[in-house]
C-alpha cells in the first residue's frame, strides 16, 4: 500500500520544475559597468523582484521535495522490513523442501516398496491398488514439493526486486538532499554576487568621484598658488615710485 501511493514520477517532476525555476532566473542584463546610478538602482530593483517570484516558487518546491523526501525514507524502512520477512520466508520455504524431500524418499524407500512387494506376492488386485495409490500420493506430494521450489525461486527475485527498489529511493532521496543542500545555496549565491558587484559598481563610482573631485581641487589650488606667486614676485621687484612716473 505504501509503494502503490506513493508515485516516484511525481518527484522527478518537481526536480524538473525546480531546474526549469533555476534557469529561469538567471543575473544576465546585470551589466552595472558604465551605467549612471540611477540606471544601476532599477537594475538592482528589477533583479531583487525576479528573484522574489523565483524564489517563492522554489519554496514551495523545496517543501513538497522534503515530504516526499520523508515518505522515500519510510518506504526504505519498510522496504527493509518486507526484505527481512521475505528472507525468513525463504528460509522457511527451505526448510519445507528439505523436510519434504528427505520424507518422500523415506517413503517410497519403506512403505511404498512395501506395497509394491505385497502386491507383487499376492497378485491381489486391492493391494496392487494399493499400491498405486500410494504412489499416486507419492507423486502428487513430489510437485507440491516442485511448486515450493517454485515459490522459493519467486522468493528469492523478490529479493532482488526489493534491493532494487530501496536503490532507486535512496538515489532519488539523496537527489533531493543533494539539490537543497547544493543547488539551492549555490543558485543564492549567484544572487548575491550580482547584488554585490552591483554595489560595488556603485561604491567605486563614488570612489572616482571624490578622486575626480580631489585632484580638480588640487589643480585648481596649484594654479592659484602659481598666480599669486607670480603676482607677490612682481610686486615684491617694484619700487616704490615706477620709472614712467618720474618724468611726469
Amino acid at each position: 500500500e505504501r509503494v502503490r501511493t506513493k508515485d516516484a514520477g511525481y518527484v522527478g517532476e518537481m526536480l524538473t520544475e525546480l531546474i526549469h525555476e533555476l534557469n529561469g532566473f538567471s543575473t544576465e542584463g546585470t551589466d552595472f559597468i558604465g551605467k549612471s546610478a540611477r540606471k544601476i538602482r532599477k537594475m538592482i530593483t528589477n533583479l531583487r523582484s525576479r528573484y522574489s517570484k523565483v524564489s517563492t516558487n522554489i519554496a514551495s518546491i523545496i517543501d513538497l521535495l522534503e515530504e516526499h523526501q520523508l515518505t522515500l525514507m519510510q518506504d526504505i524502512k519498510e522496504l527493509s522490513k518486507l526484505y527481512k520477512n521475505n528472507k525468513l520466508y525463504f528460509k522457511e520455504l527451505t526448510m519445507y523442501i528439505i523436510a519434504g524431500k528427505k520424507r518422500l524418499e523415506y517413503l517410497r524407500q519403506t512403505r511404498l516398496a512395501q506395497l509394491h512387494e505385497a502386491a507383487q506376492k499376492s497378485n491381489d488386485p486391492h493391494d496392487a491398488q494399493a499400491y498405486k495409490d500410494f504412489a499416486d500420493a507419492c507423486d502428487r506430494f513430489e510437485k507440491k514439493l516442485h511448486d515450493l521450489l517454485l515459490s522459493r525461486t519467486v522468493s528469492m527475485q523478490f529479493a532482488a526486486q526489493i534491493r532494487l527498489l530501496q536503490n532507486n529511493d535512496s538515489i532519488l532521496v539523496d537527489k533531493i538532499q543533494s539539490t537543497i543542500v547544493n543547488t539551492i545555496p549555490l543558485w543564492k549565491n549567484q544572487m548575491v554576487l550580482a547584488l554585490g558587484i552591483a554595489h560595488s559598481t556603485n561604491a567605486m563610482r563614488a570612489q572616482r568621484k571624490v578622486t575626480d573631485m580631489t585632484n580638480r581641487l588640487l589643480r585648481q589650488n596649484a594654479a592659484n598658488l602659481k598666480t599669486s606667486t607670480v603676482e607677490m614676485a612682481r610686486e615684491s621687484e617694484r619700487g616704490i615710485i615706477d620709472i614712467e612716473t618720474l618724468p611726469q
